[in-house]
């Protein structure tokens, strides 16, 4: 299936259906399919040659859905450009994607502004929601042009989409998706968090994001439901979309599903038709877990685990718990992965090893870094090494340990940042917390804490010392404990450990 077949076939099905509630609007499906033809012919009007780089720069808004189906149906690779860039980041992506046509949001004008003119391979500009300065209007570019789906071949294996990664480790990477990549995902999604035609589906996370975009947005338009936008993350503007639209699913992060069962105007009435929560991105505290099905019972929470380079590869039902509690899940549907030693060889229940994923959901490349492109798929077998370290029971469900990349070796020992964040979350007075490795003139390095605490004075430092004496081994303790009010975040909630790591690592050689 290419990606313009899942808007064209849920248009025919359920023409006069909303596709999109967004700011009290409703945009049918059969809009949104012509919508996305007129911007097709438009762009194919500009004799671009094939695979050539269209970005987007946008929040959540109806338009977003138009641009995504209608360069699906060119042959172009749409950029998907987080809105939280600073000038420099925004100009570093587009310059590095080779990206010669921009959709920007009118709101996100200044950045443009800033940046257009030091990106030579740009030719054109086309401004969202309003107008700004020579760039073409969204509306001028889509008039005029047929409502037809244009006549273009294409591939499944055709390059189609381009998401930058979070930028967790230092510079984001282009993840070069094809159509059959984001479709295989989009059948994936559909099944394990069993997504139908009956649902309003939230998409409350940035649609430049491949967890809102192609794990919830594709998998809804598959499914031929309603997907509503909100634009801005708020709880109270969150708890208002569900009640106003009847939100019957959503992907949320951790951090948003805390905000919302935290929420001192909660109204469980608000979320009356919320039935299915997935969630992935980063640890889901089990004070949060058990707030949220305390407060709202008829939500059956899915985690989902997966990366933008393999799409989802596990899942954890809500059948499967409390059993199964700490697994990220088991093998998804329609995908195969592994978790193997460094010689790409399964390792024994209970041994840690790196998850790899092979398959159709495993993306092209690493746009224009072959040298990260090869490290991704090591040997010649076609899998896939997300740098996940996790270990794996009789009965297949992973369990992650760290990210191979934020291990801290101490004295020669290994030392996995998670087992010490799951000893402080232990604690009930943690409501987030990170551990990476600082250095130390005899061991190298040993770890760190930061911590968010639930509230203000709620433990000291030295009981939290304590509370971890109790869980670990001293070589596992963390050294340093500081008290934090947030955390530096990627758009899909990940703690940036390479923003707190910064500091401590000034002028020593060590990769943050």
């Amino acid at each position: 299936m290419l990606t313009g077949d899942m808007l064209r076939r849920s248009a025919y099905r359920f023409p006069d259906k909303p596709a999109i509630l967004w700011d009290g609007t409703a945009t049918l499906y059969r809009d949104l399919d012509a919508s996305a033809n007129r911007l097709a012919h438009a762009l194919l009007n500009e004799g671009l040659e094939k695979g050539a780089k269209v970005a987007i720069l946008c929040r959540n808004r109806p338009e977003y859905g138009t641009v995504f189906f209608g360069v699906a149906r060119t042959g172009y690779v749409l950029v998907n450009v987080s809105v939280l860039y600073a000038p420099e980041e925004l100009q570093y992506v587009l310059d590095k994607a080779d990206v010669e046509l921009l959709f920007f949001e009118r709101a996100l004008a200044e950045k443009v502004s800033a940046v257009e003119g030091r990106l030579p391979k740009l030719r054109k500009t086309v401004v969202i929601g309003g107008e700004a300065g020579g760039a073409t209007t969204f509306e001028a570019y889509l008039q005029g042009q047929p409502e037809d789906e244009p006549d273009v071949e294409l591939r499944e294996d055709d390059p189609f989409c381009m998401t930058y990664t979070g930028g967790t480790t230092g510079r984001p990477k282009g993840v070069l998706a094809s159509h059959r990549n984001r479709d295989t995902t989009a059948h994936t999604v559909m099944v394990e968090e069993a997504i139908d035609e009956r649902d309003v589906v939230g998409i409350v996370t940035p649609l430049f994001h491949v967890a809102a975009l192609n794990i919830m947005f594709q998998p809804a338009v598959l499914a031929g439901a309603t997907c509503t936008f909100l634009t801005k993350w708020d709880t109270r503007a969150f708890a208002r979309m569900v009640r106003e639209t009847g939100m019957t699913a959503a992907f949320m992060v951790p951090t948003q599903v805390s905000m919302a069962v935290s929420d001192p105007e909660f109204d469980a009435a608000d979320y009356a038709t919320f039935r299915k929560l997935s969630f992935a991105g980063a640890p889901m505290p089990d004070w949060v877990q058990a707030e949220m099905m305390k407060r709202l019972p008829d939500v059956r929470i899915t985690q989902i685990y997966g990366q933008s380079e393999v799409g989802v590869v596990a899942v954890l039902r809500p059948w499967y718990l409390p059993e199964k509690l700490g697994a990220v899940g088991r093998q998804a549907y329609n995908v195969d992965v592994r978790v193997v030693d460094p010689e790409g060889k399964p390792v024994a229940p209970g041994e840690v090893g790196e998850v790899v994923s092979k398959g159709d959901n495993v993306m092209l490349e690493y746009y224009g870094e072959p040298e990260q492109t090869a490290g991704f798929f090591k040997f010649s077998d076609g899998w896939g090494w997300t740098g996940d370290l996790a270990t794996i029971d009789g009965e297949g469900f992973i369990t992650l340990v760290d990210r191979s990349k934020d291990m801290i070796i101490s004295g020669g020992e290994n030392i996995y940042p998670k087992e010490i964040e799951d000893a402080l979350y232990s604690h009930d007075a943690v409501a987030e917390c990170a551990v990476f490795g600082i250095p130390d003139d005899k061991w190298g390095e040993v770890p760190a804490a930061h911590v968010r605490l639930k509230s203000e004075g709620g433990v000291s430092q030295e009981e939290l010392e304590a509370h971890c004496a109790e869980r670990l081994a001293r070589f596992k303790r963390p050294r340093l404990i500081e008290f934090v009010t947030e955390f530096p975040k990627t758009p899909i909630g990940k703690i940036q450990k390479n923003v707190l790591k910064e500091p401590y690592w000034k002028g020593r050689e060590k990769k943050i």
